[in-house]
């Protein structure tokens, strides 16, 4: 790391910067320039500083109930970071993968100052709302940084000394930020070594939970380091390589582009299970002393991914849903498809999983380390959605920020653009999208001159297109853009072995680690639910049960809540209806599909799910029927 600049230093390389546009390279650090760089490109004005407001606080508590398992694998880091932090009038913080402040503990009369600048739980601090500083640097830059004073892109935050060190998840990806912030007039010149130790430690819990269906590598070329956080760690599902740490990666001399493509065998060799250290020889001829941890459950996820990846689970609240062989094949075709920039439309129930197939999608394909854009197009309010789509030039509207800015289409250049519930976007702006997909170009508000962009599309929805189509809700230009290949996601409850999957969730939520365990008739009974939620639903009810649970206790019936004893099965209310095989209607009454239909309040799609069979096969029998009925 190269060495703290002093203030003399930095006062000239604001000065070249900011006043005369100059690179001003050599005078401080290069991570600070670029970061510098990429605030200037984001329209950011040093004249005009952020007004960032924090979440209500209602909504910090369920952001921080959503990041449970990260709040307590980074605890015991906490703790012992907090006494140092009230010797040296600073405060440690934790953030989620967006660097929005989760906690902050430490010097009391310090984050008084700190919230003065809004440095404080429930507050944004990525580079693109607050500038330049320690958080949203080290999320750009997937590298620990300090960022001292008038580093700092905004004047009122050069108040602040802060160090920080992104978190990383078995899978590489990015679970959060540790931080510790102190006054600038205070030299603490050991912060930013204690956040990267503290770090590694929590990278290194990590892997006490969800890999319990695995066969785990831990490794090291001295004997003495095995069991600490530098040993090397490498996760295989079956044979394939589905998680590990910095350090075993580095070992073997693989990036984290190897997870998923490179299988035990061909680092390992034939390693057998060993409890106790043994000697072992990597295929590139590495010597390490090392243990082989065998699987204790039974596999059925199909892709290791960890319960805090931000790409995957999202949170503890939502463990990976199941990729099923068919889903994995699907999932092998689209990434085919997207390195070919033929759009994929991901169709499923609410908590199958879209966002996670979409994300999945981006990893494995040549576009993985670029960004990812989700957008979600049933949460933005349609008097804005316009102006962060497309972005917008000074000026374009009252309100609008000077310099502009780029939009969400701008910012998926060169990467993954997803566009969630696109099935909820306005009619207006289909056409302006359509528009873009057609051109390859994006037309800011206020701006006459196209924009080109270049990145691939992925759509998801719940809802039928092709109802919404016929109903004059959804443009069929557009449907036949984004909708070359279609991929249904499976419903929860027509996946085979859901007591498995059960307690797959259950370990991944942490119910092993703290040794609390599900009765079998309680297994039973969530094993032959309907769970109309799917994945999410499941995993929230399980995250319910193990918070209310005791250490030590087998959870019966009891711990279930009433609600869920009195939820029938979805099918129950209808008739038996045998299965339909190839999903033709012959073997279906006309009785039968009236009461599906009236059921699912005339929805073709849920009654068509409800009844096994393909949602236009049934569609036709219903236009068919109205037909001769008239």
């Amino acid at each position: 790391m190269a060495p703290q600049a002093t203030t003399e230093t930095v006062r000239s390389a604001r000065q070249r910067f900011f006043t005369h546009g100059e690179v001003a390279e050599g005078l401080v650090a290069a991570p600070i320039l670029r970061s510098w760089q990429r605030c200037a490109q984001q329209g950011l004005d040093i004249a005009d500083p952020p007004r960032v407001e924090p979440i209500s606080a209602p909504a910090l508590r369920e952001l921080q109930q959503r990041h449970d398992l990260l709040r307590r694998m980074t605890r015991p880091e906490i703790e012992a970071l907090r006494a140092d932090a009230k010797l040296t009038d600073s405060v440690v913080i934790l953030t989620d993968a967006a660097g929005l402040v989760l906690d902050m503990a430490g010097n009391a009369d310090f984050a008084d100052r700190a919230s003065k600048v809004d440095l404080r739980p429930g507050v944004p601090w990525s580079e693109a709302a607050t500038g330049t500083n320690a958080i949203g640097t080290a999320l750009v830059e997937k590298r620990p940084i300090a960022v001292h004073g008038a580093e700092h892109f905004f004047h009122p935050h050069r108040i602040l000394a802060c160090a920080a060190a992104p978190i990383l998840d078995p899978r590489g990806a990015l679970a959060g930020v540790l931080d510790m912030s102190g006054h600038a007039g205070v030299r603490h010149l050991h912060a930013l070594g204690l956040v990267r130790l503290a770090v590694e430690q929590i990278e290194h819990r990590l892997f006490e939970h969800g890999f319990d269906h695995c066969t785990v590598f831990r490794f090291h070329r001295e004997r003495e380091l095995l069991g600490t956080a530098r040993e090397g760690i490498l996760v295989f599902e079956g044979e394939r390589l589905v998680a590990a740490n910095r350090y075993g990666l580095h070992l073997i001399q693989l990036d984290w582009s190897a997870l998923d493509q490179v299988t035990a065998t061909e680092v390992f060799g034939q390693a057998e299970p060993s409890q106790t250290p043994r000697q072992m020889r990597t295929q590139a001829g590495l010597e390490v002393i090392g243990r082989v941890i065998a699987p204790r459950t039974h596999s059925i996820t199909g892709g290791g991914k960890s319960s805090l990846s931000p790409q995957s689970a999202r949170s503890s609240k939502e463990p990976q849903p199941v990729l099923s062989a068919q889903t994995q094949a699907a999932l092998a075709r689209a990434v085919r498809l997207l390195e070919a920039n033929v759009p994929v439309l991901v169709q499923g129930e609410t908590g199958t999983g879209k966002d996670m197939f979409a994300r999945a999608l981006h990893g494995r394909s040549t576009r993985a380390g670029q960004p990812f854009i989700a957008i979600n197009c049933a949460s933005l309010p349609e008097s804005l959605i316009e102006a962060e789509l497309f972005g917008y030039e000074e000026g374009a509207f009252t309100g609008a920020r000077r310099q502009g800015q780029k939009g969400l289409l701008r910012q998926a250049d060169g990467g993954v653009l997803f566009l969630d519930e696109i099935g909820d976007m306005p009619l207006g702006l289909q056409a302006r999208l359509l528009r873009v997909l057609q051109d390859r170009a994006v037309s800011p508000l206020g701006s006459g001159r196209p924009v080109p962009v270049d990145f691939a599309l992925v759509c998801a929805t719940h809802r039928a297109l092709g109802d919404l189509v016929a109903a004059g809700q959804f443009r069929q230009d557009l449907y036949f853009r984004i909708a070359p290949y279609v991929i249904d996601l499976p419903a929860l409850r027509t996946l085979p072995d859901r007591r498995d999957l059960v307690r797959t969730i259950w370990s991944r939520l942490g119910g092993a680690g703290l040794n609390v365990a599900l009765s079998p008739g309680v297994e039973d009974l969530l094993a032959d639910h309907d769970w109309p939620g799917n994945f999410r639903q499941l995993s929230g009810l399980l995250r319910a049960m193990l918070a209310l649970a005791e250490p030590g206790q087998t959870l019966d019936a009891s711990a279930l809540p009433s609600e869920f004893l009195r939820e029938k099965p979805e099918a129950a209310a209808l008739p038996t209806v045998p299965p339909t095989g190839e999903g033709a209607l012959s073997d279906v009454t006309r009785e039968a599909m009236r009461a599906a239909l009236e059921a699912c309040g005339g929805n073709v799609s849920r009654a068509a799910r409800r009844l096994g069979i393909d949602r236009s096969t049934l569609y036709r029998r219903v236009l068919w029927d109205r037909r001769r009925q008239s």
